[in-house]
C-alpha cells in the first residue's frame, strides 16, 4: 500500500483518472503519468479497434500554442515538414531535431490560422520539449504558450469511429478528410488522426468537456482500451514510439521517416547534418524483422547476422495480435537492412532465425 502511495505522489494523473478507476482498469506510469494500461485486456481492446471501435485516454500528451507575426517561420525553424503557406485545418506530422540530426521530438502540427499553430508533443518530452523550444523562439515575434495542463484528449479508434463521433456525440465529421481538424464553439479541436492505423479522431477540449465525452462514449458502449493495445496497434503499422524508433541517437533517416523531412525547406535546426546523412546513407537503419519461431523478441535484444556478429538491437517486438507472427522493428547496420537479409536474435540463451521484412506487419485503413 505505501507503495502505491507513493507512485500517487510523484505520477500525474489526467482529468479521467476516476474514470479508469471506476472501470476497474489496471493502472501503471507513463510518460510521468498513471495511466491505465488494460480494461479488460490488451488483445481483446486490440482487437476491439481493429473490427469495432476503441476509446483512449491520450490527455498526457502535449500541447503547445504558437501565434504572432514571426509564428510560421519559428514553426518551419524547427520542424522537419513543410507548413508554408497551409490551408487552415491541415495537420502535419515530423521532426524536430537537434543540430546534429539527432531528434528532439515527432510531433502533429496543426494550422488553426494565419500564423496560428498548435503542437501536440509527447508525455514524456514535455519538459524537454518546452525548455528547447522556448530557447529556439528567441529572435522571433511570437506568443508561445505551453496549454498542456489545460487539455483533455481522447482518441475514437477503429472503422466504426466516424459513426460513433456522429451518432453518439453528436459531432458531424463525415466530411473531414485524414490528417485535418476543426474546430467547435465548445471550444474544442476535432481531428481525424489517430496512432493505430484505423480510421479514427482525437478530440481536444477543457477537462469537463472531455469527461462528458467519455461518459457518453461509455454509456455507448464503445471498450475503453489502455495504452498496452496503444503499443500494440501503432506497432503492427509501422509506427514510431520516441524512445524505441526515434530518439536523440536515432535521426528521421535511420527511422525511415525521410518522407517527413523536407529538405528543399531553406533552413531547419538539423537540416545540414540530415541532408550529409540521407546523401551518405546511415550507418543504421530501422528495419522490420520476422521470426520464423513464435518466441517474442524484446526490446534492447541483440540481432546477430548468420555468423553470429552482432549487428543491432530489437526496438519493438510482439507476437501480433492481427497476423499472429512474431516480429519487431530493430535498428541494424546497414548493410543489412535490405529485405530478405537473413539475420537472428538472440532471446535469452537462444537464438532464432529471421529474416528482414517491411516495417508495416499490417496495412493501415486510414480514410484518405
Amino acid at each position: 500500500m505505501a507503495i502505491r502511495q507513493e507512485l500517487q505522489k510523484k505520477e500525474k494523473r489526467t482529468c479521467l483518472f476516476d474514470k479508469h478507476v471506476s472501470l476497474g482498469a489496471f493502472m501503471s506510469p507513463f510518460g510521468g503519468f498513471e495511466m491505465p494500461i488494460q480494461y479488460v485486456g490488451i488483445a481483446q481492446e486490440h482487437l476491439a479497434v481493429r473490427e469495432h471501435v476503441g476509446l483512449f485516454d491520450v490527455s498526457h500528451m502535449g500541447e503547445v500554442t504558437v501565434q504572432g507575426k514571426d509564428a510560421e517561420r519559428y514553426v518551419q525553424h524547427i520542424f522537419t515538414n513543410d507548413v508554408a503557406g497551409a490551408p487552415v485545418g491541415k495537420i502535419f506530422y515530423g521532426m524536430m531535431c537537434y543540430e546534429d540530426g539527432g531528434t528532439v521530438d515527432d510531433l502533429l502540427v496543426y494550422v488553426m490560422g494565419e500564423n496560428d499553430y498548435f503542437l501536440v508533443i509527447n508525455a514524456a518530452n514535455i519538459d524537454k520539449d518546452w525548455a528547447w523550444m522556448q530557447e529556439q523562439a528567441k529572435g522571433f515575434d511570437i506568443d508561445l504558450q505551453n496549454r498542456s495542463d489545460l487539455y483533455g484528449q481522447i482518441a475514437v479508434q477503429g472503422p466504426e469511429a466516424e459513426d460513433v463521433m456522429e451518432r453518439v456525440l453528436g459531432i458531424p465529421c463525415a466530411d473531414m478528410a485524414f490528417y485535418t481538424c476543426k474546430s467547435l464553439l465548445t471550444p474544442c479541436i476535432i481531428s481525424r488522426t489517430g496512432y493505430t492505423g484505423e480510421d479514427g479522431f482525437e478530440v481536444y477540449g477543457a477537462h469537463d468537456f472531455i469527461r462528458d465525452c467519455w461518459d457518453k462514449l461509455i454509456a455507448a458502449g464503445v471498450q475503453a482500451c489502455g495504452l498496452g493495445c496503444r503499443d500494440t496497434l501503432r506497432f503492427e503499422v509501422g509506427l514510431p514510439l520516441y524512445g524505441d524508433e526515434l530518439s536523440e541517437e536515432i535521426t528521421p533517416i535511420m527511422a525511415g521517416l525521410g518522407m517527413f523531412v523536407k529538405l528543399d525547406k531553406a533552413e531547419f535546426i538539423g537540416k545540414e547534418a540530415l541532408a550529409k546523412q540521407k546523401a551518405e546513407g546511415p550507418a543504421r537503419r530501422l528495419v522490420g524483422i520476422e521470426l520464423a519461431d513464435r518466441a517474442i523478441p524484446r526490446h534492447g535484444y541483440t540481432v546477430l547476422n548468420m555468423e553470429g556478429e552482432p549487428i543491432g538491437e530489437v526496438t519493438t517486438g510482439y507476437h501480433t495480435l492481427s497476423t499472429d507472427k512474431s516480429v519487431c522493428m530493430a535498428l541494424v547496420d546497414a548493410q543489412y537492412a535490405a529485405l530478405d537479409t537473413e539475420v537472428q536474435i538472440q532471446i535469452r540463451k537462444k537464438v532464432f532465425p529471421g529474416k528482414v521484412v517491411r516495417k508495416q506487419f499490417y496495412s493501415k485503413r486510414y480514410k484518405k
